[in-house]
């Protein structure tokens, strides 16, 4: 990984949300280069386009993470949550966001749920 002189360098590396080994390939870079991949813990649109416009902004790989607290106030406060049904619609319906409009903040996206 420290081969790699940046982050686009690894192969398969794109803007928007990254998996598997790709994913992984990102989290070995940043530790072979000595550099930490920041978790934001998002509740909204709102805090989601925050963190993406600040990874822009430095032009940085990011990672996305829905709590379960967090992904319950993305679908609602109101919705009732027995079972985790709220937390788990809005872990999905961020995610579904995410994945829409990560790419053209051109950074790489790591999500990541509770």
């Amino acid at each position: 990984m420290a081969s790699y002189n940046s982050v686009w360098d690894i192969p398969g590396m794109k803007a928007g949300v990254v998996t598997g080994d790709v994913a992984w390939a990102i989290l070995e870079f940043a530790k072979a280069k000595k550099f930490a991949i920041p978790a934001f813990n998002v509740t909204s649109s709102s805090t989601i386009v925050a963190v993406l416009e600040a990874a822009k902004k430095i032009n940085s790989p990011i990672m996305i993470q829905f709590s379960q607290g967090g992904a319950q106030f993305m679908a609602g406060k109101a919705l009732d949550n027995t079972g985790q049904a709220a937390s788990t619609l809005g872990s999905v319906a961020g995610a579904h966001f995410v994945r829409a409009v990560a790419p053209s903040y051109g950074v790489p996206v790591i999500l990541h749920s509770d």
